[in-house]
């Protein structure tokens, strides 16, 4: 079966409940879900959080290979949500087996981002994800002054965004920020991992909107904007004929806005054929990339896997064409 992303939360649900029942009935079988960390633990300083959200890039879904649901028991994934499909329960650290979100299935950005992250921290570290998206909106959607008045604005057409938001509560910041004080009972957030932009792809204030959130979400959270690192993500570059791309000029700019901030390439990232979305490979690689910038920040490289999980395609001489 081949499962691509896409932007119809419609065609989205009929493809998560077919790769569910395919894929994860073994996962299930052979690694039952159980808590992965005690729910009266105290905050452990070597448990590293990131908090992860944007639209359909971040919520992922490419398909997996055999194998991918053993996961290094130290990559954690905060449940969302209530999930008898995946055996866990809301607010509570599993393994991160995939799926981490309710909702979606298969390969995300995040899965190879922790992976990377474990393979190459000290064995005494623990990487943990707290992971939300909504498909297809804008930035708008995580500004708890602006959220309302942007979901109150959408055309009919578009009214499919409303429930798909209306799944975080009717807020899907607040949401975030609940589960992110969920998180840190157990752990220390370390920073954001952001994928977002399809939407805002003209939106030359975007880097001021971003570093607002960025800026609500320290507030709230009590993170020390010194120590906290927000990581985002290119969406599909004019080489793979993106449909967004031009967005990427305007990313490029937000460490100007923003200076704890990085910008992660999707420079020769595949996507599907829409031009929107990254393949599960690109998801693979996408994750890894982020990670590698995450390690960089807190003075660690990034040694494993020793190959990327995709590669540029092989330049064509003249001679050979």
């Amino acid at each position: 079966m081949n499962f691509k992303t896409r932007c119809s939360p419609f065609k989205g649900a009929i493809l998560a409940s077919l790769a569910l029942a395919a894929i994860l009935s073994f996962a299930q079988t052979a690694f039952p879900a159980a808590p992965a960390t005690q729910p009266d633990a105290k905050p452990d300083p070597k448990f590293y959080i990131y908090l992860a959200f944007g639209q359909s890039n971040m919520a992922g879904g490419g398909q997996m290979k055999p194998g991918e649901e053993q996961v290094d028991p130290r990559f954690e994934v905060l449940a969302d949500f209530d999930n008898n499909n995946l055996q866990r329960k809301m607010g509570q650290w599993y393994t991160a087996v995939p799926p981490l979100m309710q909702g979606t299935r298969g390969i995300t950005i995040c899965d190879y981002f922790g992976r990377t992250m474990v393979a190459n921290l000290p064995k005494d570290i623990r990487v943990g994800i707290v992971k939300c998206a909504v498909s297809g909106t804008k930035i708008e959607l995580w500004d708890e002054d602006a959220y309302k008045q942007y979901l109150s604005s959408l055309p009919a057409s578009d009214a499919w965004k409303i429930t798909a938001s209306n799944v975080y509560e009717a807020n899907p910041y607040e949401y975030l920020v609940k589960l992110g004080k969920i998180a840190q009972k157990q752990g220390v957030i370390k920073g954001f991992l952001v994928h977002q932009g399809e939407s805002n792809f003209q939106d030359p204030d975007w880097p001021k909107k971003m570093k607002k959130i960025y800026d609500d979400l320290c507030r709230d959270l009590s993170l020390d904007p010194k120590e906290t690192h927000l990581f985002a993500g290119e969406v599909v570059d004019a080489e793979h004929h993106g449909q967004k791309a031009e967005f990427n000029d305007i990313l490029k700019k937000m460490p100007d806005t923003l200076p704890n901030s990085h910008v992660i390439s999707a420079k020769d990232l595949p996507c599907n054929n829409d031009n929107l979305h990254f393949t599960a490979d690109g998801q693979r690689e996408f994750g890894r990339r982020y990670a590698v910038a995450a390690l960089k920040v807190l003075g660690y490289d990034a040694k494993e896997p020793k190959e990327p999980y995709v590669t540029a395609p092989p330049t064509t001489s003249p001679a050979n064409k």
